[in-house]
């Protein structure tokens, strides 16, 4: 397949349409040699590119985004930076590691995104005090019994709360059980990326609006460009569910599309009725239930749309459409707030698995690769795009390990099996989410 420019469209919708404008890097243009070459500026390629400069402070480093940084799937998440990863089901004693390992790089990656917001001062509305896991319907009620052992056996800081409980913290009377789990943090993951992008070592070059539109073999690597190229002895892909325009993962990947509101910003009579905690972050139960928060800057943002669309962002008209889910799921956890309208919506692609792994280590002669978060990748793609880059410099370490250590991904059919057992997959995730939605 021959890719061009319009292969990676994207909207100004998304968290980036809440901050100031920004003086994006140019484009890259005319011919480059450089040691190493990252493909994407999200959390993934933005760490990677870091650890790489400071372990080689005398070579270029050139990163390489297809859009405007913040535009991705890195600032289009709902911002929670997890430290705790919830699996569904009962606990399994023959996964207890398996659990560790996945938390060890969870905590990893969010010990690393503290420290880097704050030595750069980066202002991205960090603030680390865990998330709510709550349900309202049967089959997250029951989850929620299930995750309470899980956290238990495992030792994780978290309190048990009851329905009048959450109410009182978080101002709605829609769920009747959840979990505070204590560790994690929620940011504004645009401003975030953002920060990370500006306050890059001096090694790093970045060059925004810059998709690569093929990979040459050979060494050094020739990346091909729409206005030049780059030759590079070595490349990370930390493109996500998009590498596999690239021709990587291509059986082991696919997109799923998001899709959420934001209110306008709440006066001060609506939000004294939220409870007692004046920010907020909830995570559903049910696997397919609605992500809400209450930001800093005093919006409610509420996703609970997920579907197939190729991999591609909704157009104005289908998210237009996908609002009155929004508002559906909005009113019932907030009827006092039914006049609020609101004031943006947004999509975003998350590249998912087959059987929830994720995809970390070599790809080719010189080429390496991370990705395939499954809606996790603020905290998760932090560490593997560090571990990455010790990894591709011939470093070893405990997290590289953790990393290495991911299952093998499933393999799903080609098209056009590959579109329809998509389409089932991601619709599978709102089986019996009743009021979690």
């Amino acid at each position: 397949m021959t890719l061009g420019s319009s292969d990676f469209p994207t909207d100004r919708h998304g968290w980036a349409e809440l901050l100031p404008e920004r003086h994006a890097s140019p484009p890259l243009s005319g011919t480059h040699r450089v040691a190493w070459a990252v493909i994407g500026a999200g959390v993934t390629g933005l760490a990677c590119a870091r650890r790489l400069a400071r372990l080689h402070p005398d070579r270029e480093i050139v990163l390489l985004e297809a859009r405007l940084v913040g535009e991705g799937a890195s600032g289009r998440n709902s911002g929670f930076a997890v430290a705790v990863s919830h699996f569904d089901g009962a606990l399994k004693a023959g996964e207890m590691e398996n659990y560790r390992r996945i938390n060890r790089i969870n905590q990893a990656g969010l010990d690393l995104l503290r420290g880097q917001v704050a030595e750069s001062a980066i202002d991205c509305q960090w603030r680390e005090d865990g998330f709510y896991h709550a349900a309202a319907d049967r089959l997250a009620i029951r989850e929620c019994g299930y995750f309470l052992r899980y956290l238990e056996a495992l030792e994780i800081a978290h309190t048990p709360l009851d329905g009048p409980a959450l109410k009182a913290r978080l101002g709605t009377t829609l769920y009747q059980t959840g979990i505070h789990v204590h560790q994690g943090a929620l940011v504004q993951p645009a401003a975030l990326v953002r920060g990370l992008a500006d306050t890059l070592p001096a090694n790093v070059t970045l060059h925004e609006a810059s998709p690569v539109l093929g990979i040459g073999d050979g060494a050094p690597l020739t990346l091909s460009l729409p206005n030049g190229q780059v030759r590079a002895d070595k490349l990370v892909l930390a493109a996500n569910h998009e590498a596999v325009k690239l021709g990587y993962l291509g059986r082991y990947l696919v997109g799923s599309t998001l899709s959420g509101s934001f209110t306008r910003v709440l006066n001060d009579e609506e939000l004294a009725g939220l409870g007692s905690r004046k920010e907020w972050g909830v995570l559903s139960l049910h696997h397919g239930g609605a992500t809400v928060r209450l930001t800093a800057d005093r919006r409610i943002c509420l996703r609970n749309a997920a579907e197939y669309n190729g991999a591609a962002l909704l157009s104005d008209a289908q998210l237009a459409r996908r609002q009155s889910i929004h508002r559906a799921g909005f009113d019932k956890r907030f009827p006092a707030l039914a006049h609020v309208p609101f004031e943006y919506a947004w999509s975003g692609v998350e590249g998912i698995s087959r059987n929830g792994t994720n995809f970390f280590g070599r790809q080719g002669d010189n080429i390496y690769l991370a990705g395939g978060y499954n809606g996790s990748g603020v905290s998760r793609g932090t560490a593997f795009g560090t571990a990455l880059a010790d990894y591709a410099s011939g470093g070893h370490s405990p997290l590289v390990d953790d990393c290495l250590a991911s299952a093998p991904g499933a393999w799903i059919p080609p098209r056009p099996f590959l579109d329809l057992g998509a389409f089932f997959t991601v619709r599978s995730r709102f089986r019996g989410v009743g009021l979690d939605r």
